[in-house]
């Protein structure tokens, strides 16, 4: 008949233990789990009562937990609950399990001030109210209802949230969780990560079967500094190019990613497309600069002729925008011409004022120098400030025809790449020391804009760190805040190479 009677309580009591008060030994807990109950009014006589299990029954009516002051948590999951909370609220209970009832209103949980977890999945709840006063509340889960916006959960200390399963279009209502760990809104209408900003705790985010189409919307949690594991299967976004990898690079602090583990060999890839090291873009660089190359004809170069034991000699000139590498490698190759001459690049920029085509580089449109790419005419290609460069397997060959050796100058990226082919030239690096004084030089030259004056200036301080942090990658480093001290001092290093 669904009544609760004592033989059926005596079978459900366990943990024996002090009373609240601790004068006598009572039993604590009660679990009456799917005893098909409807009237459980006999337990408010079980006033000592500190743990209650009645899932899976035909209760609607919890009146007697009025007198059960001690009561820390109640399990009434699966019955037939309209309403919840309608008994007088015992001081201390932390969590509590309303799931699968037939509730459709929220009521006022001011008295709860205790509470720490409420489970409210599957019922009929439309919107998210009563929970104000809950300042202990860590734990809300609201999954299978009928809420369409997240609202009522300003200031609370929830760590863990579960609103999956619902109507919900907009992240709203989240900007005050500070605290806010493990978010489930899974199975809703979302199309967009707005209003996830600035949970710097958020560890978990579940998005899957949801709305969300653009990579884009990644900007918004990009900067979550612990967030660990996202969700996004079952969304359009799955559907982009490479999506994959752009996901893991975009946050590269995800361990998980749509429930698969995400290895350290997909971070890198990841790294290595979207942003490669400079090491990485010179490697590739060389790579396909020897793929065209093989395609070509083969023959024996001029410049391995002179010795096999001795790689055949270059001088390498290296450092920031108008440092005075170009002055002191073409007053280099006057000076020793007997030894050196001068090799130019081929580039896509245009010559700035005073510089001459053949003389200072060949300026090449992109086309002219994709097409020389293809035919493998590169030893050495690289990019800087969003121009290509590239120096040419006939420049070195005709020079070392000559019986002499090539000097050349570039920036770093260009060295990378060329550290990446069998030849091994003498690299000095040229620094301006004076930073200030480099930045005058800058401006009265008048050629550069601001934004590429300061990114020169700023690539001093990385000129010098690389040799810091690499002893040896330069051959000697020459301060060029004077250039005719530091033409003495290049002109002594040329004549203790050749060993005049």
């Amino acid at each position: 008949d669904g009544v609760l009677d004592e033989d059926t309580v005596a079978e459900g009591l366990h943990r024996l233990g002090r009373s609240a008060p601790g004068i006598d030994y009572v039993y604590l807990n009660l679990s009456l789990p799917g005893r098909k109950l409807s009237d459980i009014n006999i337990l408010s006589r079980y006033i000592h009562l500190q743990k209650l299990e009645l899932s899976y029954n035909k209760i609607n009516d919890l009146s007697c937990i009025s007198q059960m002051p001690h009561l820390l948590e109640l399990n009434a999951s699966n019955n037939e609950l309209t309403t919840y909370f309608v008994f007088k609220p015992p001081k201390n209970l932390k969590e509590v399990d309303f799931s699968c009832n037939q509730i459709s209103k929220m009521q006022d949980l001011s008295a709860y001030q205790s509470l720490t977890k409420l489970l409210l999945d599957f019922n009929n709840i439309e919107e998210i109210r009563g929970l104000e006063k809950c300042r202990s509340l860590i734990h809300l889960s609201l999954s299978h209802n009928r809420l369409t916006a997240i609202s009522g959960l300003e200031n609370l200390p929830i760590k863990i949230l579960n609103l999956s399963s619902n109507h919900i279009e907009k992240i709203t209502g989240l900007e005050s969780l500070k605290t806010l760990r493990d978010l489930d809104l899974s199975s809703n209408k979302i199309t967009s990560l707005e209003g996830l900003e600035g949970h710097d705790l958020l560890e978990v985010i579940n998005l899957e079967n949801n709305q969300i189409a653009e990579l884009g919307e990644l900007e918004c949690i990009e900067d979550l500094p612990l967030l660990r594991v996202l969700n996004l299967l079952k969304n359009p976004v799955q559907e982009q190019t490479d999506y994959w990898l752009l996901v893991i690079f975009t946050l590269l602090q995800l361990t998980e990613l749509d429930c698969k583990k995400i290895s350290v060999e997909e971070k890198v890839a990841a790294v290595n497309k979207y942003d490669p090291p400079p090491e990485v873009v010179a490697a590739k660089d060389h790579m396909t600069n020897i793929m065209y190359s093989m395609l070509q004809p083969q023959r024996i170069f001029d410049s391995t002729l002179p010795s096999l034991d001795a790689p055949y000699p270059m001088l390498v000139l290296v450092g920031p925008l108008a440092c005075g590498k170009r002055e002191l490698t073409h007053k280099i190759c006057r000076q020793y011409n007997n030894f050196f001459r001068y090799g130019p690049c081929h580039t896509t920029r245009a010559a700035y004022f005073g510089e001459e085509n053949r003389l200072d580089y060949y300026f090449i449109s992109q086309e002219a120098f994709d097409k020389m790419l293809n035919m493998g005419k590169f030893v050495a290609t690289f990019k800087y400030s969003g121009y290509y460069y590239g120096l040419g397997r006939d420049t070195i060959e005709s020079i070392a025809r000559e019986g002499l050796a090539t000097c050349v100058h570039l920036e770093i990226e260009g060295v990378r790449s060329l550290k990446n082919t069998y030849f091994k030239p003498r690299y000095i690096l040229l620094v301006p020391m004076n930073k200030e004084k480099y930045e005058g030089h800058l401006r009265r030259k008048g050629l550069f804009s601001r934004p590429e004056i300061e990114e020169a200036v700023s690539r001093v301080d990385m000129y010098i760190k690389i040799n810091q942090d690499f002893p040896g990658y330069f051959d000697a480093v020459i301060n060029t805040d004077e250039l005719d001290e530091a033409f003495t001092e290049l002109s002594f290093l040329i004549k203790e190479y050749l060993g005049l």
